[in-house]
């Protein structure tokens, strides 16, 4: 990957978290109403508090893109092809049970509602992303891309899932799964080689 490829994956990324944000933070205040504006000012620096969120969580998403790199380029050194592509199948479905189920059972104190949505939601866009990249592909990118869709995604989501506020996953969760589906969708059109004129 060159600098000017890396560069537009860069900020193309960047502009997919910023509009992500943006579009469920006005979401959010449109349904729940929470935020007071006390002037206009405030009506108008409230999306530019979103843009700059959302390019912080598309940055988050971005670190762990290359970690998944990272590991995916050591899971297929480690072990052979076939038993990688099983592991991350079964942790990936182990992620969504632990979102899911595992925290309500064990934890005990948490509304298990939100979790399930939660994971129906991450679930239901990880099988979408891995179609599309499926048809934009072939069908050996399908388990790739669905672990890093859900198992990596649920990591990346641990810290606003111990706040324990919905408003606040929805705030993360709608702008990381935008850029992680983004990242992994252009992946291999980034890394196409350019054609020599």
């Amino acid at each position: 990957m060159s600098i000017k490829k890396w560069f537009y994956l860069f900020w193309t990324t960047l502009l997919i978290g910023a509009g992500g944000a943006v579009l469920a933070g006005l979401a959010l205040q449109t349904v729940n109403g929470k935020i007071d504006f006390k002037s206009t000012a405030d009506f108008f620096i409230y999306p530019l508090i979103l843009l700059g969120y959302g390019m912080l969580v598309s940055v988050y998403a971005q670190l762990g893109f290359f970690a998944y790199l990272i590991l995916n380029y050591t899971g297929i050194g480690v072990f052979p092809r076939k038993v990688w592509k099983y592991i991350q199948l079964v942790l990936a479905v182990l992620a969504l049970l632990e979102l899911a189920f595992l925290r309500t059972v064990v934890g005990g104190e948490r509304n298990g509602l939100s979790d399930l949505i939660l994971g129906v939601l991450i679930l239901m866009t990880a099988i979408a992303v891995s179609y599309f990249k499926v048809k934009s592909t072939n069908a050996s990118a399908w388990i790739p891309t669905f672990f890093f869709m859900t198992a990596i995604t649920i990591v990346e989501i641990i810290g606003v899932l111990r706040i324990g506020v919905d408003n606040a996953t929805i705030f993360i969760v709608v702008p990381l799964l935008a850029c992680n589906a983004f990242q992994i969708l252009m992946l291999h059109r980034v890394l196409k080689p350019s054609i020599a004129q």
